[in-house]
């Protein structure tokens, strides 16, 4: 019928190749790292390690870098099309290990965040921001050791794997969401912090508002069209237990 040739019309026309997608996608990634590494570098006096404001310039630099951008590239790795044949375990450990080096950057921002505040007198974990982030990070914590132990170790049996994997799937696409909130809400808290004393006011919109504002924008955009492709059913690993059980 008509109205069924003009669905598949309209399916063609968004079938969306993954490799190019997923170039985009790459540099959307490295975007919104050159993007807060300008922000903290320009606008924010740069980076050090003596416990000032440039040790805490470290903290939105590897949360965006890890908790963002390296994990979201870890969680694609199975809607690669030469995940789908032959061995899985190389492919395992890749994703497990570049989840493991989000983990250590996103351990090392906030070890910068603490150092800060630290030495600054200033009161850890009171803000909305550091809850959701903190709470972001242990469930990250879990999720990796979860998932090392059910899909790497070979002690785990296929039925466990078969029960924990839609569970493992399901707060992949959540940790990646609360670390985009989590880094939008990081950054909107910053701009209130520094856009007020002898500076122009963040509600008069300067120059570094509209950067970072775009940063949070660009952040916001790379972790939906992740989740998107997670969720699209085209780029989904075919379902085979007889590889992944054998293993």
């Amino acid at each position: 019928s008509l109205a069924r040739r003009c669905h598949h019309r309209s399916t063609a026309m968004l079938d969306v190749p993954f490799l190019p997608f997923c170039a985009f996608l790459g540099t959307l990634g490295l975007l919104c790292v050159a993007m807060v590494g300008t922000w903290c570098q320009h606008w924010r006096g740069g980076f050090s390690l003596d416990g000032s404001s440039r040790t805490f310039n470290w903290h939105p630099v590897l949360m965006v870098t890890g908790l963002v951008v390296l994990y979201g590239a870890a969680a694609l790795v199975y809607r690669i099309p030469n995940t789908w044949s032959g061995p899985k375990l190389p492919w395992k450990v890749l994703h497990g290990s570049l989840a493991l080096g989000a983990f250590v950057l996103t351990v090392l921002g906030l070890a910068a965040v603490f150092c800060f505040h630290n030495s600054q007198g200033t009161p850890n974990m009171y803000s909305l921001h550091s809850w959701m982030g903190l709470g972001t990070v242990l469930l990250f914590s879990c999720q990796w050791a979860a998932g090392f132990g059910a899909f790497l170790l070979p002690w785990a049996p296929a039925w466990l794997r078969a029960l924990y994997k839609p569970i493992h799937v399901f707060f992949g696409s959540t940790i990646l969401m609360l670390s985009v909130a989590s880094c939008a809400s990081g950054i909107n808290e910053k701009l209130f912090f520094s856009l007020k004393n002898g500076t122009t006011a963040y509600k008069l919109l300067p120059a570094e508002a509209v950067f970072a504002n775009t940063l949070g924008l660009l952040i916001l955009i790379f972790g939906v069209l992740v989740v998107a492709a997670l969720a699209r059913p085209s780029w989904k690993r075919p379902d085979s237990d007889s590889p992944d059980s054998r293993q």
